[in-house]
Formats: structure tokens, C-alpha cells, sequence
């Protein structure tokens, strides 16, 4: 809330947006030898201003490029080096999805571990087509700690490698605040995964510890412009993890030294469950984005359910540290069709009408109590 007596909820989309159907084509096109990356690029540059315009026309205060250039959430700084530096075999960490399909994780096969690519370029190239403020989201260092989860290559020990890693990792996201960016979410999803591979919580425990060796290198302030996204992991519809009880993530994840928090909310079965156990372990520099639109579901959500689901947040979260998202992206790899482009930008707009709607109704009941 501002020094005004104006309520405002910040509202944030998580980052993915649906590829419009000429890029999937195109996409198609370039992987089997039909088309050069030189035309790709071309379909990339429109994919980009076209969804930019199209966040824009919702009302988004804060976007992202929708992540139409990004192979995947995951992988993005290595993809480029996949066929030079990384093999897949059966031992590969992979997630796997309630509906039978996997999305697996290469292994380095030579070192150094390095990134190919840096999320900072996407926020060169959405400058081109906004002047609104830019989110971007970046991997976890512990979903990449998992192409080398052993020393297997001679002379590169796992602990070398943690340091290149780490480095690397800090380089992503400084490069983001040195660009300008508005905020940098960092995407989590193995977080729930985690205890469905170790039921003890021990490789959360120590996920979060490898991401926050990088979170120390910022600065308090900095943090305050870094978050991090987790939910059960949505991806052609069908979750990763939606089995595991999130109370049992939620304690460990507040202990990442971050300002934002992203939370999966809207698909929850018990919301207020999950509502108090939040209000118990956030602190007071927190702010806590709820979801309130699932990206799973094919229905397109109310504005009306929308608000209702916001209220209902404010009853546990304090309205000055309370924001709404989305509980996943909407494309978060880029051969999921899933979700209808047009499907996810009328979600969008119902987040943004019900968050509107809350505000007012909130700010209603403060001017009943003065």
C-alpha cells in the first residue's frame, strides 16, 4: 500500500505465455532442416512484439517476452551446448509427470560447467517493444546442480563444479539487475519434486542451501528485487508433483533469501490450509504473490472467483505484502500446446479484473471503518 489511502495489489504473470502458432511451425521447420536460424530469428523477433503488445493490451503493469525464445524454463543456458557438452542416458535426473511423460535433464560429459546463454539477452530485446517494467525469470542453480549430481568426468570434481555453478548463476541474475530488470524470479519447481526423490526432505534442504549460497552474494536491497516461483509443475497439462503435501515445502522454502515469493495457490484443494501455514513462516519484508488462476485448468476463471480468491488471501496475509500471479506458467517448454494461446491471455485478464475488483472492495471496508 502507497502513502495514499489507494489500496494496490501488485499482480505479476509467472513468465510463459503460449508460442502463436507460426513459431511452433517454424519451430518444426528449423529442427527438421527445412528452415535456416536466420528465418527462425525472424519468427522469434515477431512472437516477441506480438506478445508484448498483447500483455500490454490486458493491462499489465509488469510483463515478461512470455518466454518465446526460450527452448524451456529449464535449460535455457546450456541448450546450446547440449550436443558439445552433455550426453542423455537412462541415469539422467528427469521429471516425471503424472500423465506418464518426462522431461529429463542432460548429463556434462565435459568440463567446464558454463552457460551458453544469459537471461539478461531477453530483456534486450523486450526493451525494443516496451517501455512498461520487465520480469525475468531464471533457472534455479539447484535444478541445474543436477546434470552433475557426481564427479564422473576426470580431473572436474563435484565441488568444482558447485563453484562454476554458482558463479555462473550469480552472473544471470547481476546481469539482470544491470539491465534494468524490474524483478527476477527464479523458477523452483524441483522443490516439490524434491521430496517425491528423497521423502526426508534432506535434498530440499539441500537445494536451498545451494541456492542461497548465490542469493548471499546480493545485497539486501538487490534481494528485495529477486523472488522464487514453486509449484507442483505444470506441463501439458499434468502435474510433477501435486501429490507431495505442500506443507511440507513451504517451511524450508522461507528460508530462501529472497523478497518475493510466487506461490501455487489457485489449484489447491484446501487453500486456507496452505494460507496459514504461509502467514506463519513469511517474515515481514515478504511479499507473497498468490496464485489464483491455474494454468491446468482449461476453464478460464472469473473475475468474480478471481476476487473472491484474493479476499480470501487477505484474510491471512497482510494487504501491503500481498500480490496475485498465476499458479504456473502457461508454456514453460516450448512444444506445449496444451493451453490455448487465446485461453492464457483471457486468464490473464480475469487475474488482472478480480485483483482490480479486490482492491475496491477492500478499499470499500476501509472507508467503512474510518
Amino acid at each position: 500500500m502507497e502513502n495514499t489511502d489507494r489500496i494496490i495489489i501488485p499482480s505479476e504473470l509467472i513468465g510463459s505465455v503460449p508460442r502463436p502458432d507460426e513459431l511452433i511451425a517454424a519451430l518444426r521447420s528449423y529442427r527438421y532442416g527445412r528452415m535456416g536460424r536466420e528465418r527462425l530469428n525472424d519468427f522469434y523477433t515477431r512472437a516477441v512484439q506480438t506478445t508484448i503488445e498483447e500483455l500490454e493490451a490486458t493491462g499489465s503493469k509488469v510483463i515478461s517476452d512470455g518466454e518465446q525464445t526460450k527452448p524451456s524454463f529449464l535449460i535455457y543456458p546450456i541448450f546450446d551446448l547440449v550436443d558439445e557438452s552433455y550426453s542423455f542416458s537412462t541415469d539422467c535426473f528427469s521429471l516425471k509427470f503424472a500423465d506418464g511423460h518426462q522431461r529429463a535433464l542432460p548429463r556434462l560429459v565435459k568440463a567446464p560447467f558454463r552457460y551458453a546463454k544469459y537471461a539478461h539477452t531477453y530483456i534486450d530485446t523486450a526493451k525494443n517493444f516496451t517501455g512498461l517494467p520487465i520480469k525475468q525469470a531464471v533457472i534455479s542453480p539447484s535444478a541445474l546442480s543436477m546434470v552433475y549430481p557426481v564427479a564422473t568426468i576426470k580431473g572436474y570434481s563435484h565441488d568444482q563444479f558447485l563453484t562454476d555453478l554458482i558463479n555462473e548463476s550469480e552472473k544471470d541474475i547481476r546481469l539482470c539487475l544491470e539491465k534494468g530488470a524490474h524483478c527476477i524470479q527464479i523458477d523452483f519447481t524441483e522443490a516439490r519434486f524434491s521430496l517425491k526423490v528423497d521423502p526426508t526432505g534432506q535434498l530440499l534442504r539441500d537445494f536451498v542451501r545451494l541456492n542461497n549460497q548465490v542469493l548471499e552474494r546480493f545485497m539486501f536491497s538487490e534481494q528485495h528485487r529477486l523472488g522464487v516461483h514453486v509449484c507442483p509443475g505444470g506441463d501439458q497439462d499434468s502435474y510433477h508433483s501435486y501429490d507431495i503435501d505442500y506443507l511440507k515445502v513451504l517451511p524450508t522454502l522461507f528460508e530462501l533469501h529472497v523478497g518475493n515469493f510466487y506461490l501455487q495457490l489457485a489449484s489447491e484443494s484446501n487453500r486456507q490450509r496452505v494460507l496459514s501455514c504461509i502467514r506463519e513462516y513469511m517474515q515481514p519484508w515478504h511479499r507473497i504473490f498468490v496464485g489464483v488462476i491455474n494454468p491446468v485448468d482449461p476453464r478460464v476463471e472469473t473475475a468474480e472467483e478471481v476476487c473472491e480468491r484474493v479476499l480470501e488471501a487477505a484474510k491471512y496475509i497482510p494487504i501491503e505484502q500481498l500480490g496475485t500471479t498465476d499458479d504456473c506458467g502457461f508454456s514453460p517448454f516450448d512444444d506445449d500446446q496444451s493451453t490455448p494461446r487465446q485461453i492464457a491471455f483471457d486468464k490473464i485478464r480475469a487475474r488482472l479484473e478480480g485483483t482490480r475488483m479486490a482492491e475496491e472492495q477492500l478499499m470499500a471496508r476501509k472507508r467503512t471503518k474510518i
